[in-house]
């Protein structure tokens, strides 16, 4: 309690910081430690008297490079010293000429001074300070601009810095102090020496940075593109500074000097001179822009090979960047002089209009139900409140257990290798490691796998792929553990391997026995026989699931050989077998428990399981609890991504564009083993028909053993791959026969009764339905018009629409699994305990379930709760995926609900006024059972290869709008409406949910996210390494990215007579993510719109995900032109 003197604080006030800490003047700190020294000074004096003394030593600011090396380069600086207190590096002063700037200034002071220094200093002294403010919105994020200083960045000399070219196109200089020798003054032009290496000596410390203002009529202007415009480092970027005089003749301007500065295309930040001077002296005109592109071509040289890749993309971008610029400043010039006006036409000036991009907003429609009723409420999420206030716990949140030791994985630095040894020694003089543990070790099987045990859980022989572990090193730390997994010394044979589906393909390289297929009809006749036949590739890339929890676990060694595993997993059972088997148990002695992931999306329910078992073997083998989390970069290296899948195809049409057969061989990278490919694929091959009917079909599956991780699970399982491989033929065939592409589709769509090509009828088919209320809530045709009114208008911003429609088959393709299980405990307080098998995610499972158990118990939710899924409460259950959770759990505990009530009917009766507890009381003083196990199996449906193998389709179709920068690639999504079917919804607000989340992953899939390997055609990447491997390399959609505007229907009158449990409703979590690929196609209709322009016309291939490279180059112009042609294909890792 406070003290009786405390003043209580005014409930709606701030709390005050204390005066006496805002008056504290900071120390001078010292701290030695073992391996490392922390120094503090706070004068520039003490400074350079410690960097006299330590040259080496590392200075810091706010960290965000010096923790990046010491994390992923495992770099070790023995000495360290924090300038960020050092005063005379704190100061930020404008001048008459300029801004001097302190070197430990962050960077969100630098942009809010210079924001606030525009409104004081005279307009034509604005451009560079809006240049630099406009350049840091898109630097990193908030956190790291709170902290990252300006020194930092300056003196790291990144090639790809955002802020350098733009001091040296500026002419700015920095000043550099060492102790004892007079203060340097080095222009930012000749600062940077080479890669990483600046002109500073080592007992130098860069102190300050003098920023000119722009001179009258100067302009300056920053770029820059990267995957994603929030929180991403650049492909390319770019500081270009053009300064004009009139030339003497009325009305007429030349440039007098220019400066253009490139970051992205070498070692090192640079100029390009030449092209400067290509300028000077010339009008702005097209006569100059083509001198001047002419000359950056020559000396803007990015070499093959060179890292990064992307090499076509970035030479356009240098060229893109220079005609940006020079547009910019004869515009710029025409608003400043009114004499003035610009050479180029006003449909250029869409070259340089910035996008203003709103806050997103949306509306959502759904069925209102009756305020009673339960089901059918859009009721928060069950978890909503912990989460939100970070209180919710995961596997890695769990208190230790006393004696736990930590593990870290060894993992294979090959992609293909013979294990010649592996020397345990040196990890085992790691301080703090207890134990190294390898195959040899393992108490029972060390043959794994999902379906087919193909998979060691540590190598023994062979390691098929970079990643794979070799063993497990335990400590009493963390940092003990990493550090011993490090020290194990293994000794390979590097064996060929095969890094992709091409390879897989011509070395014939096929998981045998596994490739399914689907005949109907005869596809060659019905080929033969076609009017049209176009034949084809299509190619697609994978995704990485990206959960915000990486893989963990808690394994708990107990009494008698007992082990209970605390296991982030959408499939307990899964870990409950893989346990057993790896350590020689018997499954009674093994209990999994799973409170809640922090996502899954598939990535959860097989390989999770290879972590826990790993982890397992030395809790098992010590006696002592063992925990483990991965790290993001070895999660994404050791657990798999969604299969990259490729094509080969003819389709046959008649003359009017119906469908007469299709011919294909679809591939999927399943990576070294099986897990789930095979289903992957058959959900592929059943789902090649988007919302078509196909008289006649053969479609083929192949998996394609590579040597990359194995692939697995991911929302949609295959059916978007293969709607995909549809939807890019249907776009190409309207191309080809000048047919308007929703026309085509509609000539072709599913109706009532339609049988699809594996002979399933289609029931309660809402296609056409969906197809026409979003064309409707959209406003099509009208926003049609606007987008050709727009693109007429604008030279290098486009417009693009699309209409998507998607059909989606629920249940499990094997059989077996369409079954579940629920417990649920009447307590005589009136409240109910439920337990099933299903595995809450975030998706809302257990808020849907409690719904239905609240329902048909007739009580408030608020009387329901789910506590965690464990395999000694629901054993052998299936896992949480495919969609089906909800029907197969809200049903079997409706059917615990069932019986419950079948006892209580009784007491119900009697007690007709009287609350649910009265009621249960009742039931328990007659001794009746106040617990009931549910069980439930789909009815009436086969598996793969049967004529039912889907237990209903979930239906839907979305518009996307996008607008495109032509000449980078850069797009926003500026709305989006989505009519998604999921029968009589049981929670309209997380339905609505998944249906966006589900959007936006689709869009990242097809659009933003990009898996890079080394490959052939990567070979600045080691192979078989993934390069995107974590946050700062792969890029998933941010709120950037979303639409602006966002507009979700759950169609109305909509209900599924298969799931009379449930109250009629739909499955949700993976139907609505095909829609995202809506954005793409929006995206290839504004690329048509730029070619169209550019004189080129009909179909050309783009495959996804459509990012800012292959949108750039699919909108071929003169620009790009040089470097690439108008079929040019991206590498791509697939």
């Amino acid at each position: 309690p406070p003290p009786p003197s405390a003043t209580p604080a005014a409930p709606a006030a701030e709390p005050i910081f204390p005066a006496e800490l805002r008056r504290r003047r900071p120390q001078e700190l010292s701290i030695p430690g073992p391996q490392a020294a922390w120094f503090r000074p706070t004068t520039l004096d003490r400074l350079l008297e410690l960097k006299k003394e330590y040259p080496h030593a590392k200075l810091v600011i706010g960290n965000t490079e010096v923790g990046i090396e010491l994390k992923f380069k495992h770099a070790a600086y023995p000495v360290l010293i924090g300038v960020t207190h050092v005063a005379e590096m704190n100061e930020l002063t404008p001048g008459e000429k300029g801004v001097t700037v302190g070197a430990s200034v962050t960077l969100t002071r630098l942009m809010e001074s210079f924001a606030a220094l525009r409104a004081s200093v005279a307009p034509h002294q604005r451009p560079v300070l809006a240049a630099v403010v406009e350049q840091l919105r898109y630097f990193a994020g908030p956190p790291i601009r709170n902290t990252a200083g300006l020194g930092g960045n300056v003196a790291t000399a990144s090639p790809i810095s955002d802020l350098n070219p733009l001091w040296m196109a500026a002419g700015a200089t920095f000043f550099l102090r060492g102790r004892g020798t007079p203060e340097r003054a080095v222009s930012a032009r000749d600062f940077f020496l080479g890669y990483r290496t600046v002109d500073m000596q080592p007992h130098e410390v860069l102190v300050k940075i003098f920023v000119p203002y722009t001179a009258e009529h100067e302009y300056i202007k920053e770029f820059k593109q990267a995957h994603r415009r929030d929180d991403d480092i650049a492909i390319v970027n770019a500081g270009i500074r053009i300064r004009m005089a009139p030339s003497g003749e009325e009305g007429a301007w030349v440039v007098a000097d220019a400066s253009l500065a490139f970051g992205g295309v070498a070692a090192k930040s640079i100029m390009a001179p030449r092209a400067a001077a290509a300028l000077v002296g010339q009008p702005l005109d097209p006569a100059a822009v083509q001198r001047a592109l002419a000359a950056v071509r020559e000396e803007v040289v990015i070499a093959p090979s060179a890292p990064g890749g992307m090499v076509e993309f970035r030479q356009s971008l240098v060229s893109s960047f220079l005609f940006k610029a020079i547009v910019h400043a004869a515009h710029a010039l025409a608003e400043d002089v009114e004499a003035y006006a610009s050479a180029f036409p006003p449909s250029y000036a869409s070259a340089i209009t910035p996008y203003s991009r709103p806050p997103s907003y949306g509306l959502q429609y759904h069925s209102a139900v009756p305020e009673e009723d339960v089901v059918g409420q859009p009721y928060r999420h069950m978890a909503a409140d912990l989460q939100v206030c970070g209180e919710a716990q995961y596997t890695d949140d769990i208190p230790p257990p006393p004696g736990t030791l930590h593990a870290a994985l060894v993992p294979s630095t090959q992609a293909h290798a013979r294990l010649l040894g592996v020397d345990k020694g040196p990890a085992l003089l790691v301080p703090g490691v207890v134990g190294v543990f390898t195959a040899e070790d393992v108490p029972g099987g060390n043959d794994i796998g999902a379906v087919a045990h193909d998979e060691e859980l540590f190598a023994t022989e062979i390691v098929p792929c970079v990643g794979h572990p070799i063993g497990v090193v335990v400590a009493e730390t963390e940092a003990a553990a990493r550090a011993g997994a490090r020290a194990v010394a293994v000794r390979y044979e590097p064996l060929p391997a095969l890094l992709d589906i091409d390879d897989a393909i011509a070395a014939g390289s096929f998981i045998e026995g596994w490739g399914h297929s689907v005949h109907s009809g005869d596809c060659a006749l019905a080929l033969e026989a076609s009017d049209v036949v176009l034949e084809g590739w299509v190619k697609m890339g994978g995704q990485e699931h990206f959960y915000l929890e990486p893989n963990a676990s808690l394994v708990i060694p107990g009494e008698g050989g007992e082990v209970t595993s605390f296991s982030s997993s959408q499939c307990p059972d899964k870990h409950h077998r893989y346990l057993a088997h790896v350590l020689g148990l018997p499954m009674h002695k093994v209990t999994v428990r799973t409170k809640r992931l922090g996502g899954g999306f598939g990535g959860k329910e097989t390989r999770s399981a290879f972590v826990n078992a790993a982890a397992a073997v030395p809790a098992h083998l010590l006696r002592r609890p063992v925990r483990i989390c991965l790290d993001r970069d070895e999660d994404m290296h050791i657990t798999g991504q969604r299969h990259a899948f490729a094509a080969k195809y003819r389709i046959g049409l008649s003359s009017a564009g119906e469908i007469r057969a299709l011919d294909v061989d679809i591939y999927n990278n399943a990576g070294y083993s099986l897990d789930l490919s095979f289903s992957i694929m058959d959900r592929a091959l059943t789902h090649i028909d988007s919302v078509y009917r196909i008289p006649a079909i053969r479609a083929q599956g192949w998996l394609c053993k590579t040597n990359q991780s194995t692939h697995t699970a991911f929302r949609g399982f295959g059916g978007p791959q293969g709607m995909l491989i549809m939807e890019q033929i249907m776009e190409r065939v309207a191309k080809e026969m000048d047919i308007p592409l929703n026309t085509l589709r509609e000539r072709n769509m599913y109706n009532e009764g339609d049988v699809t090509h594996f002979g399933q009828r289609l029931e309660g088919c809402q296609a056409r339905r969906c197809w026409e209320e979003v064309h409707t809530l959209s406003g099509w045709a009208a926003r049609e018009a606007d987008v050709a009114a727009f693109n007429a208008a604008n030279r290098f911003r486009k417009r693009g629409l699309s209409l998507l429609p998607t059909k989606f088959g629920i249940s499990f393709t094997t059989k077996f699994m369409n079954q579940a299980g629920a417990l649920i405990h009447c307590y005589t307080d009136g409240t109910v305990l439920v337990t099933h098998g299903g595995v809450e995610m975030g998706q809302g499972l257990h808020t849907k379930v409690a719904q239905v158990v609240a329902h048909a118990l007739q009580i408030p939710l608020a009387q329901v709760y789910i506590a965690e899924t464990a395999t000694d409460k629901i054993p052998n259950a299936s896992p949480t995926a495919a969609s089906a959770s909800s029907d197969l759990y809200g049903a079997a505990a409706a059917d615990a609900c069932a019986q419950l009530n079948a006892r209580l009917e009784p007491y119900r009766a009697k007690l007709q006024d009287k609350s649910f507890k009265d009621i249960v009381n009742a039931a328990y003083l007659d001794r009746v059972d106040l617990s009931a196990h549910g069980f439930y199996s789909t009815p009436d449906i086969g598996g793969f290869g049967s004529e039912k193998p889907y237990n209903y389709f979930c239906y839907g179709a979305a518009v996307a709008e996008v607008e495109v920068d032509t000449l980078t690639g850069d797009f926003h999504v500026l709305r989006a409406d989505v009519v998604m079917d999921v029968g009589k919804s049981l929670n309209p607000a997380i339905d609505i949910g998944q249906v966006e989340g589900a959007f936006v992953q689709g869009m990242g899939w097809s659009c933003i996210e990009e898996l890079v390997w080394g490959d052939k055609k990567h070979p600045w990447v080691k192979p078989g390494w993934l390069f995107t491997r974590g946050p700062g390399t792969y890029k998933i959609p941010s709120v950037n990215d979303i639409p602006v505007d966002f507009r979700v229907m759950l169609l109305r009158n909509s209900h599924c007579h298969r799931t009379p449990q449930v109250h009629s409703s739909k499955a949700v979590g993976e139907p609505p993510f095909y829609l995202g690929a809506s954005v793409f196609f929006a995206l290839k209709n504004a690329a048509y719109a730029a070619r169209q322009d550019a004189g080129l016309e009909g179909w050309f291939r783009l495959d996804s995900p459509a990012t800012p490279e292959r949108i750039r180059m699919a909108c071929c112009d003169e620009l790009s032109g040089p470097f690439a042609g108008p079929d040019f294909q991206a590498l791509a890792s697939c």
